[in-house]
């Protein structure tokens, strides 16, 4: 069993300490979720991993969209996100596992899209984070990257400058997502969500 980096720890230490009250703290994200998820084109059957899932918001419309012959999976570092979770009551919409997205216990190719909110900041290595996740979707599958708030509005909420490093730029997600066997499709960053579309490219043609 591999033990977790320091950066990790930090993730984990982070969202431990805010997991009893994410869900009072972001009250009103639910409709924003479902909207980015009904962007994703999932159909029925599918089946579909959120990501670093914490509270499990976007389990309830993830299950709606690949409805009960679907496969939901939600994924998070952190034991006392996936509890709460649970006492939400979202564990009926998707299966909850205890994992590290930096090294997923899934088979290749199992899956056909991937949803993550908030994820791409806390990755400790980017490039490889993002093509482990490209390694467990089909060719042709989806990635969503999601925030419910943009870019802009989110630095002036935590009192900071958007620096021109941002991983989550236009320009430079294109690139990481293009480094890691993803094709970007779509791209908004407005005040009220942040959502990059992409799908997994075929590297064995």
């Amino acid at each position: 069993m591999r033990h977790m980096s320091d950066d990790h720890t930090h993730v984990q230490e982070f969202f431990a300490a805010r997991a009893a009250d994410w869900d009072t703290r972001f009250p009103d994200d639910g409709p924003a979720y479902a909207a980015a998820v009904a962007r994703m084109g999932l159909r029925a059957g599918d089946r579909v991993l959120d990501a670093g899932c914490g509270t499990g918001r976007a389990l309830p419309p993830l299950r709606a969209a690949v409805g009960g012959a679907g496969v939901v999976l939600g994924a998070d570092l952190t034991p006392a996100m996936l509890e709460a979770a649970v006492r939400a009551g979202r564990d009926r919409d998707g299966r909850l596992l205890l994992a590290d997205v930096t090294g997923l216990p899934l088979r290749t190719e199992s899956l056909d899209a991937v949803f993550a909110a908030g994820l791409v900041a806390h990755l400790p290595n980017p490039r490889e984070n993002l093509r482990e996740l490209a390694r467990v979707v089909r060719p042709g599958g989806t990635l969503a990257l999601f925030h419910p708030i943009g870019r802009a509005a989110l630095a002036a909420r935590q009192g900071r400058q958007i620096t021109p490093d941002d991983l989550r730029a236009e320009v430079n997600l294109r690139h990481l997502l293009a480094g890691s066997g993803w094709d970007m499709t779509s791209y908004v960053d407005e005040d009220a969500r942040f959502l990059a579309l992409a799908v997994r490219r075929d590297d064995r043609r």
